[in-house]
């Protein structure tokens, strides 16, 4: 066990002369909680959550005959999990807009209703994955209520 630790040590020092990591790196426990591949907690306005969120939103408008552009209105939890690729998973919600699809307007322009009666949410999960470096997004999972 003794070795065990010297190996590591002298693998951090080695990393900390060639990379300048911190000397936080080397204090980390070796039997944490979080497994390579496994799902881990993302910050809700995280760059690539926002977009998996949008991905998300423009298959919703792809699959409703509504005649308004639904847009996300606030990601409730995300999950990244590193397997080929990115997969985000988002509990989100999203709202009816004043946009309406044949207008073709882009969703960073359109506002929520206002009108009562054409006002609807819906609370979402969903999955989207991304392969950033072949700039490619599909959402296999979309489930909304």
């Amino acid at each position: 066990m003794r070795s065990a630790w010297m190996l590591l040590a002298c693998c951090c020092v080695v990393l900390s002369a060639m990379e300048g990591l911190s000397r936080d790196f080397c204090l980390q426990n070796l039997n944490s909680s979080v497994k390579p591949g496994f799902p881990k907690t993302i910050k809700t306005n995280d760059p690539g959550v926002l977009k998996a969120a949008r991905h998300t939103v423009e298959r919703f408008n792809n699959c409703t005959n509504d005649i308004f552009l639904f847009k996300e209105s606030h990601v409730n939890r995300a999950l990244v999990q590193i397997v080929k690729g990115l997969k985000y998973m988002l509990d989100m919600e999203i709202g009816r807009t004043t946009c309406k699809k044949t207008s073709h307007a882009s969703l960073d322009d359109c506002d929520f209703q206002t009108n009562r009666t054409l006002t609807q949410t819906f609370c979402c999960y969903s999955e989207v994955w991304v392969v950033p470096w072949l700039h490619k997004f599909s959402v296999p999972v979309l489930l909304c209520h």
